[in-house]
């Protein structure tokens, strides 16, 4: 039987949050938190990030570690190994180079100085309110995508930005006239369920063969909801990171739309220029038809 308590909270992404807060140390799977956001895990997984600024399954990491952390300041007794098993690693050995990561020091270190350690607080996330413009959903016909996969999750995505490099130094696109440019959002691959596998890519006509080294993704037509964001400027990393914020945590809650189990797209103009006055980007979410 359940016994964790009850989380009365309209909004559905604090409602998850709040049952990983409630306890830290009871299981719950990615599953039964994006059931409880009415979401799917793969959609909750970037509503979440985008909200919070972490995975659903690296906060509930992170919040379990900050509960043993206080354990440890608390209890000079309390056992490493049922610590470990109770953050959900397999071995203390797990648990250590975790927490290591987390607060710079082993765990019997921690104890030791905990009176001279100050307590990492909780995660926050500053949400800006960039000018986004909104429409949907809207019914966009079919696509022809090649590009460049890898697979990244939180300590990895950083390495999006060179993925688009190697996508544009591809020998076989030399010469290329480039037209629109994607970047293909799909679903993690099994068993991966923090992992995202994202896509660089250009997009090609019905009939044009797919340049040698890139592969394939190919989307039927169907209704997205839309956003667009004009820039403020070059800087795009940030700007680009405030907008999913904005739209995972606040725009698609209230949209009342129900999202599909298909890849979403970020959709760059043909000759694309953030430093140009007026550069915009969009971002396409599928929706269910």
């Amino acid at each position: 039987m359940d016994d964790r308590p009850d989380i009365d909270i309209a909004d559905p992404l604090e409602r998850a949050k709040s049952r990983i807060d409630a306890d830290a140390f009871a299981p719950v799977t990615l599953a039964e938190l994006a059931a409880t956001a009415s979401l799917s895990p793969f959609h909750f997984s970037r509503a979440f990030a985008a909200r919070f600024g972490a995975s659903p399954v690296t906060y509930a990491r992170d919040m379990r570690l900050q509960a043993a952390a206080r354990c440890l300041a608390a209890d000079a007794d309390v056992s490493l190994i049922d610590l470990a098993f109770d953050c959900g690693f397999e071995s203390q050995e797990g648990f250590t180079r975790a927490f290591v990561r987390a607060f710079g020091v082993p765990p019997g270190r921690y104890r030791s100085l905990a009176a001279r350690i100050r307590e990492t607080t909780p995660m926050t996330t500053v949400l800006d309110h960039p000018p986004l413009s909104q429409s949907g959903p809207v019914k966009k016909p079919a696509l022809r995508i090649a590009g460049i996969s890898q697979v990244f999750d939180e300590e990895s995505k950083a390495g999006i930005a060179a993925l688009w490099s190697r996508l544009l130094a591809t020998p076989s696109l030399k010469g290329y006239r480039l037209g629109r440019t994607f970047g293909v959002c799909l679903a993690p691959p099994e068993g991966e369920s923090c992992a995202l596998t994202y896509l660089a890519g250009v997009e090609l006509a019905a009939d044009a063969e797919v340049p040698e080294g890139l592969e394939l993704v190919e989307m039927p037509a169907r209704p997205y909801l839309v956003f667009r964001q004009v820039l403020q400027g070059p800087d795009l990393h940030p700007q680009m990171q405030a907008a999913m914020r904005e739209i995972w945590g606040e725009r698609v809650p209230r949209a009342g739309v129900k999202l599909a189990q298909a890849p979403d797209l970020e959709v760059y103009p043909e000759g694309f220029d953030p430093a140009a006055p007026g550069a915009w980007v969009e971002w396409w979410l599928p929706a269910e038809a």
